[in-house]
């Protein structure tokens, strides 16, 4: 994937788009990783409904629990887990419909992803079914369908959503004052008052939330890449998910008589960590009926050959390694921006701040002055 991720990064659509097509149209063991990761280069390389075709597939492959072969799993269990059927993270099965939703918000069709937002919700309440650990995905599809409710102008379903999002995960500032903007909005008085208890807003921020709404500019802005797996550093038999650095760690809106700087609503990285090392007990079940199954099949060899059964065996330990397969081109986080479409300026300048706020890169100019209605863009930087 690397080749495709640096052209992709340098700007390039056409090779890499190419070569993940003929990559995900191979039916074998990496199949799936494969869709997601053209799926996402279609997404960065806007050919959006393309890439909601390319997810729906890849939605119905990671389905198929039982879609493995014999001689694969075996292999897995003598050799290396990359010989199996890549089936995905259970992360990864999560963020598909949350990028099929994106795409929909981006051709404009929201109850198209108002449906993908219930699917993230079904699959999460079917890992809580089989005993899973709470997974904080969850927090960002309350989070869109909140975005989505309140710009269709259903503002009580989006104070239920925000909040729970907000409940989920109290971390991000921005996910509060949108909860507080959307119960404000619904007339929800009491509760608006209890969670401005708990929130504690400045008196500018609680005047923000009061003021008019209308043609709004919202931007969603996906930052960087998201954590690569690589060998686990005290034991390379197991996998961890390690930080990508990014030069780009916000966008600021160039106003005339402000610059806004984005703020994170959801930690890609963060969750899929937290997620992996959930995980982890399985791996090293995995790992030991590994180690037994060499085990057996050397102790098998040696009765026959003493020799080829000490070879075979330190073969076998050699070739252990992780399955490091994932879907790379996810962001690392996902981060907003909102104001009211300025009327003494007619587009609206965003550029990507470094970690001390300089201006490191331009990322995109975004037409206002025509805005009848509040809008929401959705932007990302890969530098």
């Amino acid at each position: 994937m690397a080749p495709a991720r640096d052209q992709i990064k340098n700007g390039e659509c056409e090779k890499p788009l190419e070569q993940l097509k003929l990559l995900s149209e191979k039916v074998d063991g990496d199949q799936l990783v494969h869709l997601l990761e053209y799926a996402s280069a279609l997404q960065i390389c806007r050919q959006y409904a393309d890439s909601n075709k390319v997810l729906i597939l890849a939605d119905r492959l990671a389905d198929q629990l039982d879609y493995t072969s014999v001689s694969r799993v075996t292999g897995a269990a003598l050799l290396n887990e990359e010989m199996i059927q890549y089936k995905g993270d259970t992360f990864e099965k999560l963020f598909i419909n949350v990028m099929a939703a994106l795409n929909f918000i981006q051709l404009g069709q929201f109850d198209s992803a108002l449906v993908e937002v219930r699917r993230i919700n079904d699959k999460f309440k079917k890992l809580n079914s089989e005993n899973k650990k709470k997974f904080e995905l969850n927090s960002l599809s309350q989070y869109l369908s909140g975005l989505i409710y309140e710009l269709e102008g259903q503002f009580d379903d989006a104070c239920i959503s925000y909040r729970t999002a907000y409940k989920i995960e109290s971390t991000y500032r921005g996910v509060a004052m949108d909860m507080l903007r959307a119960c404000w909005l619904a007339n929800r008085s009491s509760e608006f008052e209890l969670l401005v208890k708990e929130v504690q807003p400045t008196t500018e921020e609680l005047s923000r939330v009061k003021s008019a709404r209308k043609n709004e500019v919202i931007v969603l802005f996906m930052q960087g890449w998201g954590p690569r797996k690589a060998f686990r550093a005290n034991d390379r038999s197991f996998p961890e998910l390690v930080h990508v650095p990014s030069q780009v760690q916000s966008i600021s809106a160039q106003l005339t008589k402000d610059q806004l700087k984005s703020q994170i609503v959801y930690d890609v990285e963060k969750a899929a960590i937290a997620t992996l090392n959930d995980d982890f007990a399985s791996y090293v079940a995995r790992r030991i009926g590994s180690r037994i199954a060499k085990e057996v099949v050397a102790a098998n060899l040696k009765q026959k050959d003493q020799a080829l059964g000490q070879i075979a065996h330190f073969i076998m330990v050699a070739s252990e390694r992780p399955d490091l397969r994932q879907w790379s081109m996810l962001p690392q986080t996902f981060q907003i921006i909102r104001f009211i479409a300025p009327t003494d300026q007619s587009v609206v300048k965003f550029v990507g701040l470094d970690s001390s706020g300089n201006v490191i890169q331009d990322i995109e100019t975004i037409e206002t002055q025509k805005l009848k209605k509040s809008k929401i863009f959705i932007l990302r930087s890969l530098r």
